[in-house]
């Protein structure tokens, strides 16, 4: 039966997942620059006899064609980059390079979906169609590696039925898998701005314009954009994580610099929310004697599960792994580039437990601390072939 083979070959290949990822984690590169790990995913390809070709600089797009009669796509995707983020030190497995770290868990994705592939390549004899492997670059930065891949044909010649993707979670124990359909994911976009004054001395503010107090107003009128303007029926979040105002204890200065984000799950919504944080915030920088420039960098769009597809995939996964061992998620505020693939075609990205409790693995994502158990390997790259195959209908 194809699902204990597929069990069979996810266990028997565990230790070299493991490899593979701790050879990743060892040599993270950051967003657009994953030159290395390009040039490993290829090498593991051609041991394989797996065909692939180059697309957005560092990304690499491989087919594996089953042998029997079939006209069926899947397309199977897994992120390259890592993050600027010292690791802490200690691990056998730590990062090599300075200031740089897997820790959203893509050196995961990467390895489990190399372990898919060699699962996949060792059944071909047995199943029908084709199953399209996308290694994706830049997911942590604009305008995101998923972008660039679609522009340059990556679900085209032909158009997959389904895009499956699989993404790390520390909050769900290793061995469960967790699934959502509809809408999963905020869209994402970046907010800078600079408020300009009339800088001196701190003891002579009225011969000044105070940036830093005028910057003060706007942050919390902004506030009002989601408590006050959006529809409390649609989940909004209007952040600032970056205050700069280079004065001192008694120096105001001429301009105060920041940057937000904006999360939203309504297009239409989004492009509102964009005009009235600008209008509001220019009108307290003018009213105050100050002015302000507000720019909005537009990011991903939000993340949609199609729900057939995410049912199907439930329940193939309910199969593989039983059902006590498949969870519900929750609405989250996070963003991925994987959303460009749902918003092109039918996709379902679900999440692959990789906490430990008992052991201590818990650290969320980017974060120093970042890890998994190793034990999730084998289910990360049996039930995404497994996935793959049931949507074939083999």
């Amino acid at each position: 039966m194809m699902k204990e083979k597929i069990r069979a070959l996810a266990t028997q290949l565990h230790g070299e997942t493991v490899s593979l990822r701790r050879h990743l984690h060892r040599h993270p590169e950051l967003s657009f620059e994953e030159y290395e790990t390009s040039a490993f995913v290829k090498s593991a390809l051609d041991q394989l006899g797996i065909p692939y070709r180059s697309m957005a600089n560092t990304g690499v797009v491989a087919e594996i064609k089953g042998d029997l009669p079939s006209e069926q796509v899947i397309a199977l995707r897994a992120d390259m980059d890592a993050l600027p983020i010292m690791e802490v030190e200690g691990r056998e497995y730590g990062s090599q390079q300075p200031g740089v770290m897997h820790a959203c868990g893509h050196d995961v994705h990467t390895s489990s979906l190399l372990g898919t592939a060699k699962i996949l390549q060792s059944l071909k004899k047995e199943f029908g169609g084709t199953i399209r492997l996308i290694f994706q670059p830049g997911e942590e930065r604009l305008p995101g590696g998923a972008s660039l891949m679609i522009k340059e044909g990556v679900l085209a010649d032909p158009v997959p039925q389904a895009v499956i993707g699989q993404h790390v979670m520390p909050l769900i124990e290793a061995g469960k898998v967790g699934f959502r359909s509809g809408k999963y994911m905020a869209s994402t976009d970046e907010l800078y701005v600079t408020v300009k004054g009339k800088g001196g001395h701190g003891a002579q503010p009225q011969q000044n314009i105070d940036p830093v107090v005028i910057t003060a107003h706007i942050i919390t009128a902004l506030q009002q954009i989601v408590s006050r303007v959006a529809d409390p029926k649609t989940p909004s979040v209007l952040s600032f994580g970056k205050v700069i105002a280079n004065g001192a204890t008694n120096v105001i200065p001429n301009e105060v610099y920041l940057e937000g984000t904006f999360r939203t799950f309504d297009e239409a919504w989004r492009k509102k929310a964009h005009t009235h944080m600008k209008k509001m915030a220019e009108g307290i920088a003018e009213s105050m004697g100050g002015s302000c420039d507000f720019e909005v960098r537009v990011g991903y769009p939000f993340l949609v599960n199609e729900e057939k597809l995410t049912a199907e995939a439930r329940d193939y996964a309910e199969d593989y792994l039983g059902t006590e061992n498949v969870v519900d998620l929750d609405l989250w505020l996070a963003a991925e580039d994987f959303a460009y693939y749902s918003q092109v075609a039918d996709a379902c990205f679900y999440r692959l437990g990789t906490g430990n409790t008992a052991r201590g693995i818990t650290s969320a994502v980017h974060t120093p601390t970042f890890d998994i158990d190793e034990n999730a390997l084998a289910l990360s790259t049996g039930l995404m072939a497994y996935i793959a195959l049931r949507k074939l209908g083999n």
